[in-house]
């Protein structure tokens, strides 16, 4: 078969929702907000099929701009990077001119519009009053930073997902901060409880496609973890002893480090890869490396080649899809019990940044509960109006953050970003970078180098979260499961999404109802070392075209559940690809990172105050959770009040 005829039977060729990227921003304004339960109605015209010349001034300004719509390309989308690579490159500022300023003057201007920039800016709004001036800029088409939200009209209905943060993980263990602001957005986690269905997919497991270029053969088999390891890997496409070895690994409980305390046992895990782990201590065969090899790609963005063996043991996977073996019997205290993974927004985290946006920018999203906010329709004309005290100002890169004269006097701050190829300044007493890490060197050149170096040493972990919106899931139903573990595939995870019915939105319940698939690829490059591979990854996202991945996804899709019935040409209806190139903090690991004293680690280093400039984002703690951004947006505005 030629690849013009495969692309056919995968339906590449069909009319699914796509949307022409215009000006390097795709634009799709048909979608309106309604509760999920009722049928679809259109907010406007949709221009995507139109001369692209005519969406060029559709701006926040316009009413029909509404980003949470956009399928295809979203994340790190074109036009969102750009200037900052140029940036990076030393090819921005030999060629630009000077900033022209807009003549506004800020009490705080926050750098980054995600969950850490718009807690900074509501911190500071509750210290300062409701009359402080502030000003979020963000590089996106769309508020909230990683915590995006993707909405879908299938079926005549709409469905919603996360673009990137899933959820409030472990709420009972956040910060008095943390919590107490969840509470004043009228955030209750106890109420997931009852809107999260627990029930729904009881009876349905977890499945593993074996791929033909690593396996030799393209099958699923259903049933991992629940049937007996022998009857399961029967029919898997391995070797014989990888059989062998995986069965022992998962059915005997042997000390593998005899002799050791626990402690010289905790201390060993650390210090080798979770893959020596197997191979030179379990004594299991190489040939077992490739079922095991991407089993913390979800957390920690690399395989078992470049992760501590003891990250594995402390990091059970939260979908439940899959567990470690080989710890079993080192009578090791086992990790916490952690409170169970379902305090998700339909959108996951972006509800949060809706709440917040809410709070302060009144009128912008409609409503007053936790509840409603899933099914209010944002209102992108007032993020930004002359004359409110708080503004959120899209699709600005920020390429410029300095005092205006020297760091101990200063008694302003100018900050200069691009927006639609223009370069203008604005001035503030303060600022909050609530930026990557790795930006900021090339946004403050003026900071000390030793913080410069800690800055760049965070490579956050690249990602694509995709999302398929599907005619329905009944072949999930029929093969009695509702995910997927793909060892060696483009996507290395598929799942039902996360079954949330919340206020006027309603869940799609039912097999024959239409569903939104969530799948997971984690770029790494094995036999690198992690941060390296990072970087391997993220040009990869960076260089490989959105057809590309849509092509890897219909194949992928239809290798696995074409023999149960699944037909990607006939029952994919949507598909967005959540592009974050810059993903998740960078979290430190015994086998690749030192075992700083805590004051050095280049987080703390890093986040140093310099002048009226402070310094956020999840990034700022090392760790990839909303928590940390909330407690860094508290230290960030403790560190500029002095000066607002």
């Amino acid at each position: 078969m030629s690849s013009e005829e495969r692309d056919r039977e995968l339906g590449m060729d069909r009319k699914i929702t796509r949307r022409d990227f215009l000006n390097g921003v795709a634009l799709s304004l048909g979608a309106s907000l309604v509760p999920g339960h009722l049928l679809a109605q259109d907010a406007g015209p949709d221009l995507s099929a139109q001369d692209p010349l005519l969406a060029k001034d559709i701006t926040p300004q316009d009413s029909r701009y509404y980003p949470p719509a956009l399928t295809a390309m979203r994340g790190n989308h074109p036009g969102s990077f750009e200037v900052a690579h140029q940036l990076r490159d030393e090819s921005f500022w030999p060629t630009a001119s000077s900033p022209q300023s807009t003549g506004e003057t800020y009490d705080l201007v926050v750098v980054g519009g995600g969950i850490s920039g718009l807690t900074a800016a509501y911190f500071h709004r509750k210290k300062a009053g409701s009359g402080a001036r502030i000003l979020v800029l963000d590089n996106h088409d769309d508020f909230g930073g990683h915590a995006q939200r993707n909405e879908f009209q299938a079926g005549g209905r709409l469905l919603l997902s996360n673009g990137g943060t899933q959820s409030i993980e472990a709420p009972s263990e956040y910060s008095r901060v943390a919590k107490t602001l969840l509470a004043e957005l009228g955030i209750e986690t106890q109420r997931f409880y009852r809107y999260y269905d627990r029930k729904l997919y009881s009876s349905l497991g977890t499945g593993c496609f074996f791929d033909r270029e690593t396996f030799g053969a393209d099958r699923l088999l259903t049933g991992m973890g629940k049937t007996p390891w022998p009857e399961f890997l029967s029919q898997a496409p391995i070797s014989d002893v990888a059989r062998r070895d995986i069965v022992r690994l998962y059915g005997e409980k042997v000390d593998y480090l005899p002799g050791l305390s626990t402690k010289e046992k905790r201390a060993k895990l650390a210090k080798i890869s979770y893959a020596d782990y197997l191979t030179k201590y379990c004594k299991a065969h190489p040939d077992v490396l490739p079922f095991f090899q991407t089993y913390p790609a979800d957390l920690f963005g690399v395989g078992i080649d470049a992760i501590s063996a003891l990250a594995c043991f402390e990091n059970p996977d939260d979908y439940g899809a899959m567990t470690y073996p080989g710890f079993d019997g080192l009578q090791l205290e086992e990790p916490a019990e952690e409170e169970p993974y379902i305090f998700h927004f339909p959108d996951g985290n972006a509800s949060v940044a809706r709440l917040l946006v809410r709070a302060l920018v009144p009128g912008s999203v409609p409503g007053d509960t936790m509840e409603d906010v899933v099914t209010s329709r944002a209102d992108y004309t007032r993020l930004d109006r002359d004359g409110a005290p708080v503004r959120i100002r899209l699709d600005c890169t920020v390429v410029r953050a300095r005092h205006v004269g020297d760091v101990a006097s200063a008694k302003e701050v100018e900050i200069a970003y691009v927006t639609k190829g223009k370069l203008f300044s604005v001035r503030a007493k303060a600022c909050v970078l609530a930026c990557y890490n790795t930006m900021i060197p090339y946004l403050c050149p003026e900071l000390p180098e030793r913080q410069k170096k800690a800055l760049a040493y965070c490579v956050k972990v690249p990602y694509l979260y995709t999302h398929v919106a599907i005619r329905n899931w009944s072949v999930f139903s029929k093969l009695g499961i509702r995910h997927i573990v793909a060892p060696a595939s483009y996507h290395t995870y598929v799942a039902l999404d996360f079954p949330v019915s919340l206020g006027e939105y309603r869940f799609p319940s039912h097999p024959d109802e239409p569903m939104i698939l969530f799948m997971l690829r984690s770029p790494c490059k094995p036999g690198n070392p992690r941060r390296v591979q990072y970087r391997l990854g993220r040009l990869e996202l960076y260089s490989t075209p959105f057809s590309d991945m849509e092509r890897k996804i219909r194949d992928q899709l239809q290798r696995m559940l074409g023999p149960a019935g699944f037909d990607a040409a006939r029952d994919i209806e949507a598909i967005t690809v959540n592009r974050w190139a810059h993903g998740y903090a960078y979290e430190y690991d015994s086998l690749s990172d030192p075992a700083w004293p805590r004051q050095e680690r280049p987080c703390v280093i890093g986040r140093k105050q310099f002048g009226r400039i402070s310094i956020a984002n999840s990034d700022a703690a090392a760790r990839a959770y909303t928590d940390a951004a909330i407690d860094q947006a508290w230290r960030a505005v403790n560190e500029i009040t002095p000066y607002t």
